[in-house]
C-alpha cells in the first residue's frame, strides 16, 4: 500500500505534521518504533500504579498557545484534550529562607520585587506593559520558517510598527547572554537568578549568548496567559492527535521501527521496516528525527552535508527523578511553594555557572541546579486521593562522567552511580523542604543513559535535541542550507526538536512544515 506521506516517528512535531496534512486531504502514515506514541511527551505509571508521571515535558504552555492548536483546536478537543491551567507559573526557593515567584498577576509579581528592589518593580511593570506590543512580533518570527519571505515580512512590520531602535534591542535580546540582559534591567540578584533558571532550562547558562531570551519570554508569558498542564497527564495531547489523525483518515503505527528509507535516484520513495516490509510514500517522507539518528543509521547523505549533519552537537545531558508522595514538599520559605506548578533550587548565577562548567567538564556537579515540578498541586488526578507526584529535572549534567566535583561518587557509568546521585539531589531538596525523605513512598530514576535508550532521539541524554547556541540555532539548525526542513535527499524532511525553531511542545516545526506540503 501507497501513502502520500511517511512520518517517521510518533513525537509531537511528528504527529503535528501528519494531522495537518491528514485534514489536507493527504493520506499519511506515522510510524514509531516504540510501543507508545509521544517521544519525549509520555505520561506513565512508573512508580506505583494510580501515580501518573510525565516522564520528560511537563509544561503544556508552548503547545496551549502555539499556531498549531490555534489552526486544530476545535479536533483536538473534540478527541479529548483538556488543559488544567496553573496561575501560580513558577518560583525559586533561596537558602537563606527567602523566595520569589510569577503567577498569573503582575502587581503581586511586582509587590513581591518590590520587597527586593523597588526599581525592579518598576522595571517590570514597563516590562510588563510593553510585552502586548512587543509579542506579536517576536511570536510571529518563531513561527516563521527560516530563512523566508515570511520571516521577512514579520521583520519589516516589527520596523514599520515599532521603529529602529525597538529592532535593534530585540536583535541584541536574542544574541545577549542571559546575565547581560539581567544586568542591563535588573539590579536585585535574587530576581536575576530567579529569571536566569530559565536559561538552564535550555543548555544556557547565565554566560552563554543567545540565552536571554527565553527567560525574558517564559516570565512575560507566563505572567500573562499562566502555564498549561494536560488533565490527567502531558500525554493528552498525544492521544488527542493520535485519534485525530486516525478521524482525518490517517494511521498510527506503534511498535515499528524503521530499518531504512528507501532512495531512488536521490530521492526518498518510502521506508523499510525492521523485517523488510517496504511502504511506499509518493510524496513525502518526513523525519521526526536528531540529524545524528537520521543520517547516522537510517540514511546517506552527500559526505560535504552528511558531515555538516550528523556533527550538530548534543548540549548537556540532564536526568528524571519521579517521586510518589505522602504529601507535597513542606517548603520551608512559605507554605504558598506548595501551590506552584514549578519550583526552582539554584542559589545564584554563579552557581548555575558552576554547574554548567562542570558538567561540560564531565564532572557530576556538587549541586546543579533543580526544577521541582508539583503537577498534582494543580491536577490532583495524578495521583490516588491525598497522594501527590514530584517531577524532578536535573540541569545539567555530563553524558559521559569523568569524576565528581563534590569527590564523593566514584563510579564512571551512570548505570552504576545514578542512584547514588539522585541521592545527592533529593539530600539538596530536603534543605529545603525537610522531610521529604519520609515522605517519599516510591521513586524512579532516568539517568542521560536511561534517556537515550528509552528515546534514541535524546542523542547523549541530552533532552532538547542538541544545543540551541547561537551557532545550532535560527538558520544554523541543525545546519547553514538547510533550515527549512529540507535534507540533501529529496523529497526527505526533518522536523523536531533539531530543527528550528527548536525543543518544547509547540510543535513549531512540524506544523510549518505540514503547512510548506500541503501549501497552507
Amino acid at each position: 500500500m501507497a501513502y502520500d506521506a511517511i512520518v517517521i516517528g510518533a513525537g509531537v512535531n511528528g504527529l503535528a505534521a501528519a494531522l495537518h496534512l491528514s485534514a489536507k486531504g493527504w493520506k499519511v502514515l506515522v510510524v514509531e518504533r516504540a510501543a507508545v506514541a509521544g517521544g519525549a511527551v509520555k505520561t506513565g505509571e512508573i512508580t506505583l500504579p494510580g501515580f501518573r508521571h510525565d516522564l520528560y515535558a511537563m509544561n503544556l504552555g508552548l503547545f496551549a498557545g502555539s499556531p498549531f492548536f490555534t489552526a486544530h483546536r476545535d479536533r483536538l478537543l473534540a478527541h479529548g484534550l483538556d488543559f488544567v491551567g496553573a496561575e501560580r507559573c513558577f518560583a525559586t526557593a533561596f537558602p537563606d529562607g527567602g523566595w520569589l515567584g510569577v503567577e498569573k498577576n503582575a502587581a503581586a509579581n511586582a509587590g513581591r520585587i518590590a520587597r527586593f528592589s523597588a526599581a525592579d518593580a518598576a522595571r517590570w511593570h514597563a516590562m510588563t506593559a510593553a510585552f502586548g506590543a512587543d509579542a506579536p512580533h517576536i511570536f510571529g518570527l518563531l513561527g516563521s520558517p527560516l530563512p523566508s519571505w515570511q520571516a521577512l515580512r514579520v521583520a519589516y512590520g516589527a520596523w514599520r510598527t515599532r521603529g529602529t531602535a525597538w529592532v535593534a534591542e530585540t536583535v541584541r535580546l536574542l544574541l545577549a547572554s542571559p546575565r547581560e540582559w539581567l544586568d542591563d534591567n535588573f539590579e536585585s540578584e535574587k530576581l536575576k537568578t530567579m529569571l536566569a533558571m530559565w536559561g538552564m532550562h535550555l543548555d544556557f547558562s547565565p554566560d552563554c549568548a543567545g540565552g536571554a531570551l527565553f527567560p525574558y519570554l517564559e516570565a512575560m508569558v507566563d505572567q500573562a496567559f499562566g502555564m498549561a498542564l494536560g488533565r490527567g497527564g502531558a500525554d493528552i495531547i498525544i492521544t488527542a492527535m493520535v485519534r485525530a489523525i486516525a478521524a482525518a483518515g490517517g494511521e498510527v503505527r506503534l511498535g515499528a521501527p524503521v530499518q531504512s528509507i528507501a532512495v531512488e535516484a536521490g530521492a526518498a520513495k518510502g521506508v523499510v521496516l525492521a523485517g523488510g516490509e517496504r511502504i511506499e510514500a509518493t510524496r513525502a517522507v518526513v523525519a521526526n528525527l536528531h540529524p545524528r539518528v537520521l543520517f547516522g543509521k537510517l540514511v546517506s547523505a552527500p559526505p560535504a552535508a552528511a558531515q555538516r549533519l550528523t556533527k550538530f552537537r548534543s548540549g548537556p545531558a540532564t536526568m528524571m527523578i519521579h517521586l510518589a508522595l505522602n504529601d507535597l514538599p513542606a517548603w520551608s520559605a512559605d507554605a504558598e511553594l506548595r501551590r506552584f506548578a514549578y519550583v526552582h533550587l539554584a542559589p545564584s548565577l554563579g552557581a548555575m555557572a558552576r554547574t554548567y562548567t562542570e558538567a561540560l567538564d564531565g564532572l557530576l556537579p556538587a549541586e546543579p541546579g533543580l526544577v521541582v515540578g508539583q503537577p498534582t498541586a494543580i491536577d490532583p488526578s495524578r495521583a490516588p486521593a491525598g497522594k501527590h507526584v514530584l517531577w524532578v529535572q536535573v540541569r545539567v549534567l555530563p553524558s559521559r562522567i569523568r569524576g565528581d566535583a563534590a569527590g564523593q561518587i566514584a563510579g564512571r557509568e551512570w548505570d552504576e552511580i545514578k542512584d547514588a546521585y539522585a541521592d545527592r539531589i533529593i539530600g539538596i531538596i530536603e534543605r529545603y523542604a525537610p522531610g521529604l525523605m519520609a515522605n517519599v513512598i516510591a521513586r524512579t530514576v532516568h539517568s542521560p543513559a536511561d534517556l537515550e535508550r528509552d528515546n534514541p532521539n535524546l542523542v547523549d541524554g541530552d533532552s532538547l535535541g542538541g544545543s540551541h547556541h547561537l551557532d545550532q540555532n535560527f538558520i544554523f539548525r541543525p545546519a547553514f542550507g538547510w533550515s527549512r526542513y529540507r535534507t540533501p535527499v529529496d523529497r526527505l524532511y526533518m522536523v523536531g526538536a533539531s530543527t528550528w525553531p527548536g525543543a518544547g511542545t509547540g510543535a513549531g516545526s512540524g506544523f510549518m512544515l505540514g503547512k510548506m506540503l500541503a501549501g497552507a
